[in-house]
Formats: C-alpha cells, structure tokens, sequence
C-alpha cells in the first residue's frame, strides 16, 4: 500500500521537475478550481486564484457541506455515545483567503508557501439524545432530549504545496495541497430541551453525561436548567488541509 501511495507522488513530483525548462506564459493572470478530492466528504468547492506578479497570488475560496452524517465521529465518540446521536446531521461552510508564494517558475505554476484565514460555520439539524437517569429510587429512566445549535470559528495556517500545467497549452492546472493546518478560536451555543421538568438532581446526572462525552480540540461548558441544558461552545479551533484540485487556467 505504501509503494502504491509513493508512485504516484513520484510522477507528479518528476513532472514538476521536467517543466521547469518551460517557459511560462505570464498572459494568464487567473485559475478557477475545485478541490475532487473534498467530493468525497460532500465538500462541494471552488476557488479563485490570480496571480499579482510571478511570484505571488492570491487564492480565494469557498466550500459548503450539505447536511448530512458527521464525518469521522466514530473517531472521537465512543460506540455507546455514538449511539446516542443516531440522527445527528450537520452541514457547514468555509470561506478561505490564501496568499501564495512561489518558490518556482512563478505565475501559478511550482511549490509554494501559503499562509491562509480561515472562517467556518458548523450547523446540525434537530438531533435526539438521550441519557439513563438513575433515579432516588433505584430505578433507571430513560430521559429523551432534542438538541440543536451551530457554532464558528476562525482561524490561521499554513500550507505548502506544489502546482504545475497538465498540457502544453497551460490551461490545465492539478494543485497539489501536500499539508496544511490552522488554529484559532471558534464560538457557539447548542440548546438541550426535554419534554420532562428536570430535578436538580436529574440536572446534575445531564451535565455529567454530557461533560462526559468529551470531545477533542473543542472546549465546551454545560449550564442545566429544568427545561435541558445550554452548551456553550468557546476554545480552540483546529484543522488540517490535503488534497488534490483540478482547474482551468485563463
């Protein structure tokens, strides 16, 4: 599997090299693309980039999610937990502005540093949870509750990657996202409603079963009252980029 992953690697990287004795046209300023490989987790995108002089441009973009499951949640929730948010649908969007520098021929075109903010919107639908309320009196009662919420965030990176003409025409453009990541803070509140007026002490059993679900990179805080629960959304905000993207250069 390893040898598979490296050979195609190998060709892009060679054929970056066998370019550099082109000589690059510096009439097309402009590159529309799309991220294919981000179709696979419903990220449907599209950028803009445009070259200011030959060794710098400025990209531009925008994704959205449609609603939809929760990529990779088996990944930071446990199975039991899992469970519990069966129907839990989220969609998001995200707009990036990306300076690139060119460390090759310029004009779109070799590897690149590229600094980037980053702004991201998380929204679910009206989702079901539940818990197992452990009663005074021994027994132990199923608690249904509906959440719903959003929460944003905002965020600074870094990405190197590389960029070069499939044709002889340079009109078609492959860029090579080869690793990126950001970090900043993001923002949001959640609301838990139940049907059934909540004890103090069913209260209590609530907050400790959500603080328990401890989720990773996003910093939460759990108010109860007799109605559910507020969680409020308020930390870190981190991710990380790869890909490949197919475009048109004009």
């Amino acid at each position: 599997m390893k040898k598979a992953a490296i050979i195609p690697l190998c060709l892009l990287f060679s054929q970056v090299c066998a370019q550099e004795n082109e000589n690059i046209t510096a009439d097309k300023m402009n590159i529309v693309k799309t991220n294919v490989t981000g179709y696979a987790f419903r990220n449907i995108n599209l950028s803009y980039e445009r070259a200011i002089t030959r060794w710098f441009s400025l990209n531009i973009g925008f994704g959205t999610m449609p609603e939809g499951k929760v990529p990779f949640i088996n990944s930071f929730l446990k199975d039991e937990d899992e469970k519990r948010f069966q129907n839990l649908r989220v969609k998001a969007t995200q707009f990036t502005i990306e300076p690139r520098f060119y460390l090759g021929k310029g004009y779109g075109k070799g590897f690149y540093i590229a600094p980037y903010y980053r702004y991201s919107d998380v929204s679910s639908n009206t989702f079901d949870f539940y818990y197992d309320y452990n009663g005074p009196d021994g027994n132990t009662y199923h608690i249904p509750i509906k959440g719903q919420g959003s929460t944003k965030g905002n965020s600074g990176g870094l990405m190197v990657g590389v960029q070069f003409f499939l044709t002889r025409s340079q009109n078609l453009v492959l860029d090579f996202w080869i690793a990126g990541a950001h970090y900043g803070s993001g923002k949001g509140n959640f609301t838990m409603t139940s049907d059934y007026v909540l004890t103090p002490d069913m209260q209590a059993q609530l907050k400790k079963e959500i603080e328990k679900l401890d989720i990773p990179i996003v910093d939460y805080t759990v108010e109860t009252n007799a109605n559910g629960a507020k969680i409020r959304v308020d930390g870190p905000w981190a991710g990380f980029r790869s890909g490949l993207s197919l475009g048109y250069r004009f």
